[in-house]
């Protein structure tokens, strides 16, 4: 039993250094740039992309004509279950007194200032009702 604990613990130790190499001490390998960005004439913002694999640009030419060529049947739009359909969106009224005005605020903290309302001349403000009202003529 001591011996399969020692290896075990061997093996644990082990991989760990293996770990800990690959991670921390080995030299990172160099990559490759796939794909390089160059400005032809200096001072203008125009940049030409230049795939260093030919291949592979002309693997994505060929996909992007493809897509070109695909033609979407519309006969769906004029099918009568897609007329039928119809739009049975909620419109949501908030109540205007949810939450907090600072959620991160300390309980006691957040206390909203009331303003006063202001009137527009020739408006007065009718103070029982707080509203703006148009002064009666003398």
């Amino acid at each position: 039993m001591p011996k399969i604990k020692n290896i075990i613990i061997f093996l644990a130790i082990g991989a760990i250094f293996v770990s800990i190499y690959i991670f921390y001490i080995k030299p990172p390998s160099e990559e490759v740039a796939v794909l390089v960005s160059s400005s032809k004439t200096p001072g203008i913002s125009d940049t030409v992309a230049e795939d260093t694999n030919p291949k592979v640009a002309q693997d994505f030419l060929n996909l992007l004509l493809s897509i070109k060529s695909i033609k979407l049947n519309d006969a769906i739009f004029s099918d009568k279950a897609f007329i039928n359909l119809h739009d049975s969106s909620i419109v949501l009224i908030p109540d205007g007194n949810e939450g907090r005005p600072n959620p991160f605020a300390k309980f006691g903290n957040d206390v909203v200032p009331i303003i006063p309302l202001t009137c527009n001349l020739p408006k007065v403000l009718d103070i029982p009702t707080n509203t703006c009202i148009n002064p009666l003529p003398n």
